[in-house]
């Protein structure tokens, strides 16, 4: 037990420790702690273990905050070994394949640890090199990212000394984290200069591979007028291929033209190509696009019935966000636990997913919708318009609630 009384799970390293568990968990990010939590609430905390290499973890998204100059990074970061659920086993160690017809994962440190069941939830890679130009430079040259804890003050320091000039942001094509995410800071960013007086003497510049400003109608007119009244210049269908930082030079392919153009910028802040992690994407687990294979109702593998996942690894056709996983964690508890008693899986997860879009200091839309692209609001306003109530909640009471209630698998 450490000084501040929370309970801290030996690691992998131990030469006791034990390899098989009732219940294995690959991942201690968001969605992993979540079902820990909820499945140590409802069966024996020592029949399960989370792997995990990393001894911090971070709330995300208030990075768009970080970025914008809002919040220090730190405020975003905890100690992983303060959230591991008490009872619960933390191999400190990384998956590296998975062998699911013997039940077994294989780890960094040369460990096998089997399984009865297996949760698979470590989250999306950044795919920094595939980009050529953005791995060397990312962090300096004006060249920045919100995606990363290592990098995202640069942002804003970046941004405070930026007065002229071209203001570039970027949207790949394929998965990222949080589909908002690309614009939110470009929204922010907008709204500093113009509260600088430097409006004038800018140009702010969108390209994003989406074909609009966001998949959901209702919220999509919103960002269509925000971006039209601010003067933001928006190109879709283009997707950034190369970075030459010395020139200051970005290029993009029109995915449908597959035509090449070349912008000039000042500053530019890129979000990196995500994907599955590799021993996700070649392990038997992943479907022809390298995500693990699931229902999209019951979260369970379509394959290997001892295997359920959530999160941004899944195959799950909606928004990867924190939001989702707060809706997918219940319905994979639930569905988890039947399974164990040979019982039918009645649990559903509707697609349900948040984004909620700051448009500016003080305001945001508050995007929440389903599979079906249909709103599936929390508060009795609409919450297609920009609020400054919402600008709270997404401030404030977020954060909050991530780490006092839904870490703790309470809600």
């Amino acid at each position: 037990v450490s000084g501040n009384k929370r309970f801290i799970a030996p690691t992998v390293s131990h030469p006791l420790m034990k390899t098989h568990f009732k219940i294995l968990i690959i991942g201690g990010g968001t969605a992993g702690i979540t079902v820990a939590a909820r499945l140590a609430r409802k069966t024996a905390a020592s029949d399960i273990a989370i792997i995990e290499p990393a001894d911090k973890h971070y709330y995300q998204p208030l990075w768009t905050l970080v970025g914008g100059g809002i919040f220090p990074k730190k405020r975003s970061q905890r100690e992983e070994a303060g959230l591991i659920p008490k009872g619960v086993t933390w191999l400190q160690d990384a998956a590296t394949a998975f062998e699911p017809d013997e039940n077994r994962v294989l780890t960094r440190d040369g460990k096998s640890v089997t399984y009865e069941w297996l949760v698979v939830a470590p989250g999306l890679q950044l795919n920094w090199g595939k980009i050529p130009g953005l791995k060397e430079s990312i962090g300096t040259r004006s060249v920045c990212s919100n995606y990363a804890y290592q990098y995202v003050d640069y942002t804003w320091e970046t941004l405070r000394n930026f007065k002229s000039g071209t203001a570039l942001f970027t949207h790949p094509t394929g998965a990222v984290k949080c589909g908002g995410a690309p614009q939110k800071i470009m929204y922010l960013a907008e709204d500093w200069m113009r509260r600088q007086g430097w409006r004038g003497q800018t140009k702010v510049v969108f390209m994003t591979a989406l074909p609009k400003m966001f998949a959901v109608e209702k919220y999509c007119k919103t960002l269509d007028k925000h971006v039209a009244d601010r003067g933001i210049n928006v190109n879709f269908r283009q997707n950034l291929i190369e970075l030459k930082p010395d020139a200051k030079e970005a290029v993009f392919e029109n995915l449908d033209t597959k035509e090449q153009s070349t912008i000039r910028y000042d500053m530019i802040h890129v979000t990196p190509p995500m994907g599955p992690p590799d021993f996700v994407k070649s392990s038997a687990l992943a479907n022809a696009d390298g995500w693990v294979e699931v229902d999209k109702f019951t979260l369970r593998h379509l394959r290997f019935p001892k295997v359920f996942a959530l999160g941004d690894a899944s195959s799950l056709p909606t928004s990867k966000t924190g939001a989702a996983i707060r809706k997918q964690a219940p319905v994979l508890v639930e569905n988890l636990l039947a399974a164990m008693k040979e019982a039918p899986l009645t649990g559903r997860y509707n697609g349900y997913t948040s984004c909620p879009i700051v448009t500016a200091r003080g305001k945001l839309i508050m995007a929440e919708f389903d599979y079906d692209g249909k709103a599936q609001e929390t508060f009795p306003i609409d919450q297609g318009k920009e609020r400054y109530s919402m600008y709270l909640v997404k401030k404030w009471l977020l954060p909050l609630f991530y780490w006092r209630v839904m870490l703790k698998g309470l809600g």
